[in-house]
Order: C-alpha cells, then sequence, then structure tokens
C-alpha cells in the first residue's frame, strides 16, 4: 500500500488511568511481598511494574492540524490524524508530520522569457501536506523537494512567455498575473503530486528585467507608450476635424473649397496634435488674404 491510511491507536486517557492503576496495584503488592518476605510475589510485582512503565511508553500526543507516522521495525502502520492523547503499541516509532498550511518564497532566479531577454523572477508558493505517507516515504526530503521543484517550474514558466507583450491577446509574464499564477500553480502541483503535496497557491512575487538590459527595455517601454498616445492624440483629432468641417457645412457657417479646407485640416492638425500650447495668430484681412 502506497497512500496514507489510519493506524490502529486507541484513546489515551483511559489507557493512562488504566496503567496508572496498575501502577499503584504493583507497587502495593511489591510492599507486601517484602513485608511477607515472599520473593516470587516480589519479582511478580517487579515484573507487573516495568511492564507498565513500557506499556506508558506508548502514549503519545498528537496536536491539532498535526499526524504521527507510525512504522514498525521500518514497516508502515498508519498514520494518526486525531488531536489528542493516544496510545499504541510502544514499540511503535512516532514520527511527527506538521499538516499545517505552509509557504516560502523562492530565491531571484535569473532566466531568459520567450524572446530571449535576461529576467529575474520569484514566486510565493503556498503547500501543505495532504498524503504523509507520500510526503515521509516516497521522497528523501520534501521539503528540499517542494523547495526545488517549485523553482524548476518557475524556470520553465519564464522560459515560455515573454516579459512583455506585442499584442492583446499574448500571455505575458508582467501582463497576464491572473493566468500566469493559475499555470504556474498547476504545474507545481503536477510535479509535487508524488510527494503527497497539495498546492494552495502560487503568485509570482518579483519580476524585473536583469540589470544589464534594464535601461534599455525602460527606454523601449517608454517609446511604446509614446507611440500609443500619439496614435490616440491623432485618433481623436482626425475625429475632431471631421465634426468641424460637418458642422460648418451642414450649418452654412462659411463656404470653403477644397485648397482652404486643406490648410484649415493642417492648421487644426497642428493644434491638435502639438505637445505645447499653440501661440495664435489673428487674422485681421478676409478669409483668403
Amino acid at each position: 500500500m502506497n497512500q496514507e491510511h489510519p493506524a490502529r491507536s486507541l484513546p489515551g486517557l483511559p489507557v493512562l488511568v488504566v496503567l496508572l492503576f496498575a501502577a499503584a496495584l504493583s507497587v502495593y503488592q511489591l510492599v507486601l511481598a517484602a513485608q511477607a518476605q515472599r520473593a516470587a510475589a516480589a519479582i511478580a510485582s517487579v515484573l507487573g511494574l516495568a511492564l507498565v512503565v513500557l506499556l506508558l511508553a506508548g502514549l503519545f500526543k498528537v496536536e491539532p492540524n498535526q499526524a504521527r507516522v507510525l512504522t514498525l521495525f521500518g514497516a508502515y502502520r498508519g498514520s494518526e490524524r486525531t488531536a489528542g492523547l493516544r496510545w499504541a503499541n510502544p514499540f511503535l516509532h512516532k514520527r511527527v508530520l506538521s499538516l499545517r498550511v505552509r509557504n516560502f518564497e523562492t530565491e531571484h532566479l535569473k532566466v531568459n522569457d520567450a524572446d530571449g531577454n535576461p529576467v529575474e523572477i520569484a514566486a510565493v508558493v503556498v503547500w501543505r501536506v495532504a498524503d504523509s505517507f507520500e510526503a515521509v516515504f516516497q521522497v528523501d526530503n520534501f521539503e528540499d523537494f517542494v523547495h526545488v521543484q517549485s523553482e524548476s517550474a518557475l524556470r520553465n514558466l519564464a522560459t515560455h512567455h515573454p516579459y512583455d507583450g506585442h499584442g492583446d491577446a499574448e500571455l505575458t509574464l508582467r501582463g497576464s498575473t491572473a493566468a500566469v499564477a493559475e499555470q504556474l500553480q498547476r504545474e507545481i502541483h503536477e510535479r509535487l503530486a508524488q510527494a503527497g503535496i497539495d498546492v494552495l497557491e502560487a503568485r509570482i512575487s518579483h519580476l524585473a528585467y536583469a540589470p544589464e538590459i534594464a535601461q534599455a527595455m525602460l527606454q523601449r517601454q517608454q517609446a511604446s507608450a509614446i507611440i500609443a498616445a500619439r496614435q490616440k492624440i491623432v485618433d481623436g483629432a482626425v475625429g475632431m476635424v471631421e465634426m468641424a468641417l460637418e458642422k460648418l457645412s451642414s450649418q452654412k457657417i462659411v463656404e470653403l473649397d477644397e485648397e482652404r479646407k486643406a490648410a484649415m485640416v493642417s492648421n487644426l492638425l497642428v493644434v491638435l496634435c502639438s505637445d505645447r500650447a499653440v501661440t495664435p495668430v489673428v487674422n485681421t484681412g478676409t478669409l483668403y488674404s
């Protein structure tokens, strides 16, 4: 059997009461045997007291969200999760295993993203032991196994996605945080399932370009932001010019030939698209002067 199963144990408090009563009875019998100078009875009382002491060694406690993995001469005999004082075979080895939720942050790993850019990345992983048998016997050290496999999964994730995207539908490390976190959690869980570990959450906690390209990437991001802003400004300016020409024409405020329309469009676009305040020039002559 390669999965956890309940151990055979008894409630510890009733067993403790019975053993204390047996110890007191053995001491009483020993005193009586000594007074009567009966050697056989004294030896029996001593053996009984030694047996009680041996059975007392079978008592152990289990705290909430804790398990005891019981083995007898190397053979797995089950896991006890019932909180409180318990009793089992005193020859069993009872290993303490925490079932509480734990978390750790990976080191800042330096990897190349899908575009080949070196990035620094780290993640926070929240996990707990789900199967005590697999955690203890399937891997040598399950805590080290969690750390190594989490970092390996994070490296693999970073190499399959770019830091920044070139399209709205592209999955990126910086822009698609929820999807990337879900994918990271799923991949770590698949790697740790053989060790009886349940991954509750995994999220990127640090993401940045490597120092040697950080300045160049910052300039590229700034250039992309400027281009995107200019595109919006031009789109808005064209719409405003179109609206102005339509209103002038529909309300018959002024009649403009094609040459004057072109001049007006040019002037309006310069005013609307300029990144500096425009100084107006008042025309005191006629429209065509």
